[in-house]
C-alpha cells in the first residue's frame, strides 16, 4: 500500500510541474529555437528524476559515461524497459537529443505537445517502409545539425529479463550519416516495471558501452554487434533478471 500511495504522489508530481515546463517549452520554441526548448524539456526530466529519487526510493546508477564520445555525430541504441529511461537518460548526456518514437505519444497531454515542439522523429509503425525513409532522413538531417539520435532497436518496451526482437534502423541511419553508435543497457524494470501502476524503490542501472565505429560495417553485423553487447551488458547489471546466468554479479 505504501509503495502505491508513493506511486500516486509521484504520478501527481508529475502532472503538476509538466504544465508549467510544457508552457515554457511551447514559448521558447515559437520565440528562440527548438534546440533551445530542449534545455527547457530537459529541465522538466531533472524535476521528474528527482521526485524518482525522494518520492519513489528509487537509487540511480550510472557506468561507462566516459564512453560517451567528445565531438561528432552519434546515435544511441538503448535497451528499453519502461518510461524511466527517457527520463533519465537525457539529463545524462549535454548534447541535444532527438528521440525516434511513435507518433501516438504526441497525443498525450502536456507531455506529448511539448514533444510536438522539439524536433525530432515521430514515426508510423504500422507503414515500416515509410518509417525507415523518415528515420534515415530525418536522423542524418538531425544528426547534421549536431543532435544525436537515441533510438530502442527493440522498438518497444520489453519485460524484464526478456528480449525482443532487433530492428536494424538505427544501425541503418548510422552507417548512412556516418554516425558513431553508443548502446546502451538499463536495467529500470527492476524498480520501475513495464505493467502495472506501483513502483519499487531500490536501485536502477544504466550502462554506456564503448564507441561503434560505422566507417565500412555492414548494417547486419553492427546490428549483431548492438545487440551482444546489450544483452551480454543486461546480465551483468541485472543478474537477478537471468538466474540461469553465471556472468559476473558484483552488482548485486
Amino acid at each position: 500500500m505504501l509503495r502505491c500511495l508513493r506511486s500516486l504522489l509521484h504520478m501527481i508530481w508529475m502532472g503538476i510541474t509538466v504544465i508549467p515546463w510544457t508552457m515554457a517549452v511551447w514559448w521558447v520554441s515559437l520565440l528562440r529555437s527548438p534546440a533551445q526548448a530542449w534545455w527547457y524539456a530537459v529541465g522538466w526530466f531533472r524535476v521528474v528524476i528527482w521526485g524518482t529519487r525522494h518520492l519513489l526510493g528509487i537509487r540511480m546508477e550510472v557506468l561507462g559515461l566516459e564512453h560517451l564520445p567528445a565531438e561528432g555525430p552519434v546515435v544511441l541504441l538503448c535497451k528499453h524497459q519502461s518510461a524511466l529511461e527517457t527520463l533519465w537518460i537525457p539529463t545524462l548526456i549535454p548534447h541535444r537529443l532527438a528521440f525516434v518514437f511513435k507518433r501516438e505519444l504526441l497525443q498525450i497531454p502536456f507531455f506529448g505537445w511539448s514533444m510536438a515542439r522539439l524536433d525530432m522523429v515521430h514515426i508510423d509503425r504500422s507503414a515500416r517502409a515509410v518509417a525507415m525513409k523518415q528515420v534515415i532522413e530525418q536522423g542524418t538531417r538531425l544528426l547534421g545539425q549536431g543532435t544525436w539520435i537515441i533510438m530502442f532497436p527493440e522498438g518497444t518496451r520489453v519485460p524484464r529479463g526478456k528480449a525482443g526482437t532487433y530492428q536494424s534502423a538505427g544501425v541503418r541511419l548510422a552507417v548512412q550519416a556516418g554516425a558513431t553508435i553508443v548502446p546502451v543497457a538499463v536495467a529500470t524494470a527492476r524498480c520501475w516495471p513495464k505493467q502495472g501502476f506501483c513502483k519499487l524503490p531500490g536501485v536502477v542501472r544504466v550502462a554506456f558501452g564503448q564507441p561503434i565505429a560505422t566507417q565500412g560495417q555492414e548494417p547486419r553485423e553492427l546490428l549483431h554487434t548492438v545487440q551482444a553487447w546489450i544483452e551480454g551488458e543486461m546480465r551483468r547489471i541485472d543478474p537477478e533478471a537471468y538466474p540461469d546466468c553465471d556472468e559476473a554479479k558484483g552488482l548485486e
